[in-house]
């Protein structure tokens, strides 16, 4: 994917995300996330704060939470959660173009992600652009930056069944691009996709 594509994707990621949450109950809107600690609710909401966010509100946030990240995302989802209307609020960011400071490629690995995070608990298939998640893959593999990555897949081969990409060395971890960019951000949901010797390995760390 160029880097030309990177927005484009994150606003039709998201315009997809909300139309599959349109006719979610009050029960499922509480479903636990692949976010320990997070309802499919919360995600939504840290989601719509993230993409309010710019370089110049985002540090002053961090500055008045004590520069906890953990303070100001919780704070953050219970603003937007007590607006009583969480998809109307993520609905108003979904063409946004903004983000706290960080690489761009950050960003679209955060709304293909979270959008798992909450649509794999609910049973709501996606066909996530494969194109993107090797993107982000690629950018993942190179740091232990917010996901680990780099440690959670030393020692073990990736291979893609859908894509022309591999990494690493080591036992196999084959399947599906996606499952493989949330194996690398620790979603153990997400090894349930995959096969081969390296799975064992990825099961075992955190």
């Amino acid at each position: 994917m160029d880097k030309s594509q990177i927005w484009p994707t994150i606003h039709a990621e998201r315009r997809a995300l909300a139309a599959d949450l349109e006719t979610l109950t009050a029960g499922q809107w509480d479903t636990p996330s692949l976010c320990a600690g997070w309802t499919v609710r919360d995600v939504l909401a840290h989601m719509t704060a993230t993409a309010e966010k710019t370089p110049f509100n985002f540090l002053p946030g961090m500055l008045a939470n004590g520069f906890s990240l953990t303070k100001l995302q919780n704070k953050d989802i219970a603003r937007i959660n007590a607006t009583g209307d969480t998809l109307g609020q993520f609905k108003n960011v979904l063409d946004r173009s903004t983000s706290p400071p960080g690489p761009v490629d950050t960003w679209l690995g955060e709304v293909l992600i979270h959008a798992s995070d909450i649509r794999r608990p609910l049973g709501i298939a996606h066909d996530y652009p494969v194109d993107a998640a090797v993107r982000v893959a690629d950018s993942y593999k190179k740091t232990n930056l917010v996901m680990d990555a780099k440690n959670r897949i030393a020692g073990v081969k990736l291979v893609a069944t859908d894509a022309d990409w591999t990494h690493g060395d080591g036992p196999e971890v084959t399947g599906p691009m996606m499952s493989l960019l949330l194996a690398m951000s620790g979603r153990k949901d997400a090894l349930a996709d995959l096969t081969g010797d390296g799975v064992a390995t990825l099961q075992s760390r955190d």
